[in-house]
């Protein structure tokens, strides 16, 4: 039997010298393979008698076995060492502070229209909110510019597979105003029986209109001052004695309050707009910052023209007022001195992190 002894004895060292996988596979094939050592063994049997098969065939099993359970031993040991040097190449150093989530915040635009709403809010003004998808009298019509109205080729717009009771097609508003239109015909309405009623003295008392409308909206534009897709607010002062004067008050404040600059000066240019007459373009300068001097144009103005107050369900020779339109999109840049407009849509989280 010390023949099995030795083979026993040759293969733990042949093993345990094997230091990877394949090296293990080989001396296994020494001992255990087609023409290993214990194989040729089994093989020389068939000259031995019965008896001797028995005695012989149960050592070597015997054998074989030890053999097996130092190769099981052996593939174990290699396969703790790789892992522990995998764990020791990915170690986490514990002591370490672990990584948080990232801090949200609101975006640039979104900051700007809620200051917007904020500022006017403290002057008395509601905030009117309505649909993006307009038919032709709220969005071009009511505000005194009528199909083939040389005025619409300045708000080229995208138009809805959908005509209107008029047989006009949808669109996607091109500003907030239809709102001034919406707002102030329910006003109307809601108050038609105080305004044909006379009030002490003999004299109706008509509830001023004060609103802003902020917004998306959509014109077929495109570069880096403009958006396919931007945002717009309107506002909307109606009353019986409503002028000038307090459209220049309620906007220079707006102004001065939205860029914190007490400074700031700002005048107005003679213009056209369809819906208002007489129209304006304000301009402010800022008294401080890298555009301080720089006369920018910031909104469109005017007093609201007869037939759209007409159109709104209300008297133009009782009710007067103003109308003004911004663009959020470019007061913000203004504010934020970010000098491409792409930059509030691209998504880029080193830009947008700025304003947490």
């Amino acid at each position: 039997m010390n023949d099995l002894d030795t083979i026993i004895s040759s293969a733990q060292s042949a093993f345990a010298a094997a230091s990877t996988p394949a090296e293990l596979e080989n001396a296994k094939a020494q001992f255990l393979g087609k023409s290993g050592q214990l194989t040729e063994l089994m093989k020389g049997m068939a000259a031995l008698s019965v008896e001797e098969k028995k005695t012989r065939g149960a050592a070597i099993n015997v054998a074989k076995q030890a053999v097996e359970s130092a190769l099981t031993a052996r593939r174990q040991a290699l396969a703790d060492a790789e892992l522990d040097k995998q764990l020791k190449a990915e170690a986490l150093d514990v002591s370490l502070p672990g990584r948080q989530r990232g801090q949200g915040g609101l975006h640039p635009i979104a900051l700007a229209w809620d200051r917007i709403e904020q500022i006017f809010g403290s002057m008395g003004f509601d905030v009117a909110d309505g649909p993006e998808i307009e038919n032709d009298w709220f969005n071009f019509t009511a505000l005194n510019n009528p199909p083939n109205h040389p005025a619409r080729s300045m708000q080229d717009t995208f138009y809805v597979d959908m005509n209107d009771e008029e047989g006009q097609p949808y669109c996607l508003r091109t500003h907030t105003s239809p709102m001034q239109i919406r707002f102030a015909t329910a006003h109307a309405k809601k108050y038609a029986n105080r305004l044909q009623a006379p009030a002490e003295g003999g004299r109706s008392s008509f509830p001023e209109i004060r609103v802003i409308a902020p917004g998306r909206t959509y014109r077929v534009d495109s570069d880096a001052t403009h958006s396919p897709m931007f945002h717009q607010f309107e506002g909307l002062w109606l009353g019986e004695n409503v002028s000038f004067k307090d459209l220049k008050v309620t906007f220079l404040n707006f102004c001065k309050t939205f860029f914190e600059d007490d400074g700031l000066v700002m005048r107005f240019r003679p213009s056209y707009f369809p819906f208002t007459e007489p129209s304006a373009e304000i301009d402010i300068q800022f008294s401080k910052g890298p555009l301080a001097g720089r006369w920018l144009e910031v909104a469109g103005s005017g007093q609201v023209h007869p037939t759209v107050v007409r159109n709104m369900g209300l008297d133009p020779e009782k009710i007067i007022g103003f109308a003004f339109g911004s663009g959020i999109d470019r007061l913000a840049m203004l504010r934020y001195g970010v000098n491409d407009l792409r930059l509030f849509f691209e998504g880029d989280v080193r830009f947008l992190s700025q304003f947490r």
